[in-house]
């Protein structure tokens, strides 16, 4: 990763609240695919996010879902769930970093949700199509909470993955939040197979997630 530039910062009112939206930008390499491409995280900051463990939400991509609601994923709602959760809090972050399809991008994505269609999971769609099951890593979110020198914070995630992320570059999980939201009949598999297959957590756990 090339270093991280901070490329914008504005007041950003949201339906939630008046948040500080940060823009970062860095040249990433997949740690899997190898391949490199600028990437552009947001952080949208609230109040006070050092004088306590900040409530932090990173969200990956999902255009399907973040934009036209699709009821496929909980993506949209699990966003939607963090910036409350932020509002609520009175202070937080929300990281959202483009890594869409968990890494493979919108194209892609679709393909592999027609395979979904021909009923394979996500898991053997990714595979099928050529793809790492998921091919995100996290090193830019991460170095965006360095750079906005947190130090400890609450993690909203269901995915150890992300914790795990967390706690190797020496930022302390204090608590990791549930982000749970209902399921429906279009989502219900999906959700399954993030459970069976990923190890995807559910449900509020208090503590730190050890590194495995």
């Amino acid at each position: 990763m090339t270093k991280l530039q901070q490329v914008v910062s504005i007041n950003f009112p949201t339906h939630w609240a008046n948040f500080h939206l940060l823009a970062f930008e860095a040249i990433h390499t997949n740690r899997q695919t190898k391949t490199q491409r600028l990437e552009t995280v947001l952080a949208l900051t609230l109040g006070d996010i050092h004088s306590s463990p900040p409530l932090v939400r990173i969200h990956s991509q999902c255009t399907t879902g973040d934009v036209f609601h699709s009821l496929r994923c909980d993506c949209h709602d699990q966003l939607h769930l963090a910036l409350s959760a932020i509002a609520n809090d009175g202070a937080g972050i929300l990281l959202y970093e483009q890594q869409e399809g968990r890494g493979i991008g919108l194209k892609e994505k679709l393909r592999a949700y027609a395979l979904q269609d021909q009923g394979f999971d996500t898991i053997e769609a990714n595979l099928r199509l050529g793809h790492p099951v998921d091919s995100r890593d996290y090193a830019i979110p991460v170095e965006v909470l360095r750079s906005l020198r947190i130090r400890s914070l609450r993690l909203m995630t269901n995915n150890p993955e992300k914790v795990r992320a967390v706690l190797s570059s020496g930022i302390e999980v204090v608590e990791r939040l549930s982000a749970d939201v209902p399921h429906n009949p279009h989502s219900a598999h999906y959700l399954a197979t993030k459970r069976d297959k990923l190890g995807h957590l559910s449900g509020f756990v208090p503590g730190v997630i050890p590194i495995s």
